[in-house]
């Protein structure tokens, strides 16, 4: 009876050490969505602004869709961090003029407000994420 209860013991201890060295399941490696692609942060928040954009140009141009298709930021020139938690982004866009001979060009000036969402009594915000135009200069 002593043999076997030292043979279980025995067994029992390689048993277990043997689950005590089990290697976890290597990670799944994520992959950039393209190796050579470079976001800068411009890039991010013209992402974030684009569609409220796209819609005050189409309402700006008398709702031509062609209009929407066509304009492009030119530059941001300037973002500024309000005391209620957003920010104002003024840039500048080019809206094409494809109906002038020979096509031409506008430049309009437009400022966004970018509201991140905030529930936190601490500071003071209680908003969900939203993004408006405030205004629309034709230049």
């Amino acid at each position: 009876m002593k043999k076997i209860t030292v043979f279980f013991t025995i067994f029992l201890m390689f048993a277990t050490d043997n689950l005590a060295h089990a290697k976890p399941p290597e990670p799944k490696e994520i992959k950039p969505y393209a190796e050579d692609w470079y976001v800068t942060p411009e890039d991010i928040i013209r992402d974030i602004i684009f569609p409220a954009i796209d819609k005050r140009v189409i309402k700006e141009y008398g709702g031509k869709e062609e209009s929407s298709f066509g304009w492009e930021q030119q530059r941001i020139l300037g973002i500024v961090y309000n005391n209620n938690h957003s920010y104002d982004i003024s840039l500048r866009i080019k809206v094409p003029d494809n109906s002038a001979m020979p096509p031409d060009a506008t430049y309009d000036k437009v400022k966004v407000r970018v509201s991140p969402s905030c529930d936190s009594p601490k500071i003071g915000c209680s908003h969900g994420f939203k993004v408006e135009v405030l205004e629309y200069e034709h230049k």
